[in-house]
């Protein structure tokens, strides 16, 4: 299940690197008692959209966009009471417009796009932290690692015919450093072919692809 939110134009110019404090706010919503706060996240949300660049700086003039997507629908039905409760962001903006949207019809979709980063990590035997692009051959493999391990976590059945890569053949992708209390972290925003059973892709939709979408990468619409 999907939350949308609609904020109101903000007040102070944002910088690029918001992601800490949209992280914060998406945090303050849910609570800190949550058990959402783990390793493993069953959810994601997206980058704000609708940005306006000016003297380097981000405005949202028409207010800015975002979604919140949980696996368990309960959750989202919480984090709604929170957001009205308490609508201010961060720089000025404040949640004026929230719905709530169904899981949708996606069993004949294959192509996903990015809400946010895609964000890719493994421990190296070393001890060493590698972090992986679209450029690099396994990371498709690791991609459908991560989403297998979600998926025992949330109890749902393995699926055999599950396949998850980068699509490409996309020719506007790109790589995006991200800084994240004081680490670089190698993104890609590229398109995802993905298939499965609905199921599946209905979870997927939810939960986001790849490393670390608790705080706001790997969203996908």
């Amino acid at each position: 299940m999907r939350l949308y939110l609609r904020t109101s134009p903000n007040l102070n110019s944002i910088p690029f690197n918001y992601q800490q404090k949209l992280v914060g706010t998406v945090h303050k919503w849910v609570g800190s008692e949550n058990d959402v706060h783990d390793a493993i996240s069953l959810y994601s949300f997206s980058w704000l959209h609708g940005a306006m660049v000016s003297n380097g700086k981000l405005e949202f003039p028409n207010g800015a966009r975002m979604f919140i997507s949980f696996y368990d629908q309960a959750k989202i039905r919480q984090i709604v009471r929170t957001i009205l409760d308490d609508p201010l962001m961060f720089c000025g903006l404040r949640v004026i417009d929230v719905s709530i949207e169904d899981n949708p019809e996606i069993s004949d979709r294959h192509v996903f796009y990015c809400g946010s980063p895609v964000f890719v990590k493994r421990k190296l035997s070393d001890g060493n932290i590698k972090q992986y692009t679209y450029n690099d051959e396994e990371v498709d493999r690791l991609l459908k690692e991560t989403l297998i391990t979600k998926m025992k976590k949330a109890n749902l059945p393995e699926d055999d015919s599950l396949d998850i890569r980068f699509d490409r053949s996309f020719p506007n992708k790109k790589t995006k450093l991200i800084t994240y209390r004081g680490i670089d972290n190698k993104s890609s925003m590229c398109p995802l072919i993905i298939s499965g059973k609905p199921e599946t892709k209905l979870f997927v939709w939810n939960v986001g692809v790849g490393n670390s979408t608790g705080i706001g990468f790997g969203s996908i619409y």
